[in-house]
């Protein structure tokens, strides 16, 4: 495939993007630490352990670092809270030129004492947990967060977790694994001696409040979520989510290494889920069901799924009706997003021509090439160059990303679409589907196109 695609690519980066064929067989590069050089579009480690953990809502998060990695991710989620808004508070040592030369570590414990003396002496704000990120300055100096964290659990009698986030250690997958190893850390390693029957929702960061919506669904086919981890979690019912009976996963990227340790470590069984688009939302829910096992669950499982369609599909229609033929690019964090995007797309009749990941892995890449057409380019940590480069060499009507491709697409005179941490608007489940089309509909179907056109 490094055929027409990899002219004007940089020569390191060409093994990273394809162009589907069924002639040829070329295998995509994924899972890789960024090219030297070229800019990626790609979040850092620190980034990725914080966009996990930052959502549970009563845990306090101290970065220990410059306050500019602080303000990086700050509360950019529109991750939702049905109880503490502790998370939304930004806690950083501030680490200047001094701290590097001398060393950060008594700042560090002047950080958490400045916590506990603001906030341990109210029951109800009292903290339970303190997490605390190591970025990439604290990597260079060689501070150790984890003597210090032990001290402070030992002189306030909680939990203070280090989270080892350095942002050079490696690409926005390690950051997953490190909030991983922080939330085994939080649970214990201990089986527990009991079990509650229900399960763990992994990896639904409850942005706009979706998370609300899936345990909805749930409760209405009759089953029980122990712990919501992290979206609108807690860090009491994360604690006792060993005693629950199978976990499901949302976000595969971040959090099937977490699901794997507690296979392990608690014999929970594991199943990868995806509540976007129609097809994936009933095909998620059925698995569960049947992953359960109970007849009953499974039968109204079915009726509930038959409602739901009942509702929506008319809705759905006249949007296909106005979008078929369009053309969309996608460029999102994870494998399992995109597959439901580029379903979410054929549903509406329209051809994903340009797909990619930042964190995507051979196995969905695999799965990619087989539901997207021929022709379509797919790109693993790409740089806003060659976004720029094959959405126009595609003709694509519209970017699937976060907020840093959104200048992008404004700049290139193409309709955006979010579907990254800041939305504001639940795009998952059945309602979530509509929600979906009514946007893509809205900003493709815009007069502004026009307008832009005859100026230009």
């Amino acid at each position: 495939m490094k055929s027409a695609v990899a002219v004007d690519i940089l020569k390191e980066r060409q093994d990273f993007i394809i162009c589907n064929s069924k002639e040829q067989a070329g295998k995509l590069k994924c899972d890789k630490d960024s090219v030297a050089g070229s800019v990626s579009q790609r979040a850092c480690v620190y980034c990725g352990a914080r966009v996990v953990l930052n959502p549970i809502t009563d845990a306090f998060h101290i970065v220990h670092g410059p306050i500019g990695c602080a303000s990086y991710t700050w509360d950019i989620r529109g991750s939702l809270s049905s109880g503490a808004e502790t998370y939304r508070n930004s806690f950083s040592t501030d680490i200047r030129e001094q701290d590097v030369i001398f060393g950060g570590e008594k700042k560090l414990s002047s950080a958490i004492d400045e916590i506990m003396n603001n906030f341990g002496q109210d029951a109800k704000k009292a903290p339970k947990v303190i997490f605390v990120y190591a970025t990439c300055i604290i990597g260079v100096i060689g501070d150790d967060i984890e003597a210090v964290c032990k001290a402070a659990e030992r002189k306030y009698n909680i939990r203070v977790i280090p989270v080892k986030s350095p942002g050079f250690a490696g690409n926005k997958s390690m950051g997953y694994k490190a909030a991983c190893h922080a939330l085994i850390n939080l649970m214990g390693e201990n089986k527990p001696d009991e079990k509650i029957e229900g399960i763990n929702f992994l990896g639904d960061f409850n942005l706009a409040g979706e998370m609300w919506i899936l345990i909805n669904y749930l409760k209405q086919i009759g089953l029980k979520v122990v712990s919501k981890i992290t979206g609108d979690g807690t860090c009491e019912e994360i604690m006792q989510a060993p005693k629950a009976t199978l976990n499901i996963v949302q976000c595969a990227g971040s959090m099937t290494y977490l699901a794997k340790q507690m296979e392990r470590l608690y014999d929970i069984p594991f199943i990868k889920i995806s509540f976007f688009g129609i097809e994936d939302t009933k095909l998620s829910l059925m698995r569960i069901a049947q992953a359960i096992g109970n007849k009953e669950i499974i039968q109204k499982t079915r009726q509930f799924i038959y409602e739901q369609e009942q509702t929506v599909q008319p809705k759905l229609n006249y949007y296909r009706s106005r979008l078929k033929g369009k053309k969309a690019a996608i460029y999102v964090g994870g494998g399992f997003k995109a597959i439901s995007l580029i379903k979410q797309f054929n549903d509406l009749g329209m051809k994903t021509v340009m797909v990619g990941t930042q964190t995507g892995k051979e196995e969905d890449y695999e799965m990619i090439k087989n539901i997207s057409d021929v022709g379509t380019v797919i790109l693993d940590d790409t740089n806003p160059y060659e976004l720029e480069k094959f959405i126009l060499e595609k003709g694509a009507d519209i970017l699937v990303g976060g907020v840093k491709e959104r200048p992008l697409a404004y700049k290139l005179g193409i309709a955006f679409c979010d579907h990254n941490h800041e939305r504001k608007h639940p795009l998952a489940g059945f309602e979530g589907a509509v929600n979906f089309a009514k946007e893509i509909d809205l900003t493709i179907n815009s007069p502004v196109w026009k307008l832009i056109s005859i100026v230009n």
